[in-house]
């Protein structure tokens, strides 16, 4: 890389460790990637899965830019007094195989890969906590198949598969046919029956509209479940008075940041009526919903998810979008043919109001 190259390599990684350090107080190579654009989730999950080897394979950049951003990295961390802490990956799979990070397997490049940055003002209880959550093993993963398929070892196929070394496993190949299916539903007796259970595997499906696999339940072993269900009976009121006063709180936080996300959008676009802007951060910011206020950047009230919330509103109620949508116009199309309308709302909020009132 050139030294032009390199500097704004270094002012890019410089921003996304800042971003993740006061979201989390942690900052690994991975996230960083995954911050600047190199690395998707998706693609950290196949690699987590043992389904991609090495996790280089998934980067766009050649490996001097990897290396590039990984001096980048370790030089910020030292500016910040940050602290070295080293954690194990390896793969979701029965052999729990350590994961590797790059083709040339040069020890302190996968060094560096391992390496999280702590910040020095966390407690000893909270870096305790971060370590084992940074060297815990991955889930096993069982796949709720959407096609049809065939095990890679006896050519029998199932509702569920486990993929190692990128060939999808039926449940009997993979010697997980013992265990029963608990479907997500109830917290409590899913996470009691994985903890009971000496063996277990996280049940995901593909969401195509996603694009991303979302958890359908766990496989655990069946007198596991069986104790599970006798500790959820006995405490059963106990688990629900405590889940009234969760959500009391979790609605109070709630009404606290869609507040702030309120002021935030004001702030941003002073000419936006400020019951449209509540409006707008109740909408953006409801809990579950997926949308960009429950995105992490949303809840930083990063300005550009503040300004993504703000446009989606305008999109669908001062344009009609959503009639060319309900016509057969396809999103990308009905996008652009409503664009303009789109920027000169944000560009008069931007504006504010005028001294006359209008």
């Amino acid at each position: 890389m050139s030294e032009v190259q390199e500097t704004r390599l270094a002012r890019r990684v410089d921003e996304a460790a800042g971003t993740l350090l006061r979201r989390s107080h942690s900052v690994s190579a991975i996230e960083v990637f995954q911050q600047i654009g190199w690395l998707t989730a998706a693609r950290v999950d196949e690699w987590r899965q043992g389904r991609l080897d090495p996790l280089e394979a998934a980067l766009p950049v050649r490996p001097d830019k990897v290396d590039g951003a990984l001096r980048a990295l370790g030089s910020w961390a030292a500016r910040q007094g940050l602290e070295p802490s080293e954690a194990a990956y390896v793969a979701a799979t029965r052999d729990r195989r350590p994961l590797r990070f790059t083709e040339r397997g040069d020890a302190a490049t996968e060094r560096a890969c391992r390496t999280h940055w702590l910040s020095p003002d966390l407690s000893p209880a909270r870096r305790e906590r971060l370590a084992a959550r940074q060297n815990k093993a991955p889930d096993l993963v069982a796949v709720q198949a959407l096609e049809a398929w065939a095990c890679a070892t006896c050519r029998g196929t199932g509702d569920l598969l486990v993929m190692e070394d990128d060939e999808p496993l039926c449940l009997a190949c993979a010697d997980l046919d013992h265990l029963v299916f608990l479907p997500s539903g109830n917290a409590a007796l899913s996470r009691r029956a994985k903890k009971e259970s000496g063996l277990s595997a996280v049940v995901v499906r593909l969401n195509r509209r996603r694009k991303r696999y979302e958890r359908r339940g766990v496989l655990v072993e069946e007198e596991a479940l069986a104790r599970a269900e006798e500790q959820c009976l006995a405490d059963e009121d106990a688990r629900a008075r405590r889940r009234e006063r969760d959500r009391e709180r979790r609605a109070h936080q709630d009404g606290e940041f869609q507040d702030r996300m309120a002021a935030e959008i004001v702030r941003l676009f002073p000419g936006c009526p400020p019951a449209r802007a509540e409006a707008i951060a109740v909408h953006a910011g409801l809990r579950g919903s997926g949308r960009v206020g429950r995105s992490a950047a949303g809840r930083e009230l990063d300005p550009d998810a503040v300004r993504l919330a703000v446009a989606a509103s305008v999109r669908h109620l001062d344009t009609d979008y959503d009639d060319l949508l309900m016509a057969g116009v396809p999103r990308r199309e009905a996008r652009d043919r409503i664009r303009a309308t789109v920027e000169e709302v944000l560009g008069g909020w931007r504006r504010g109001p005028r001294a006359d009132g209008g």
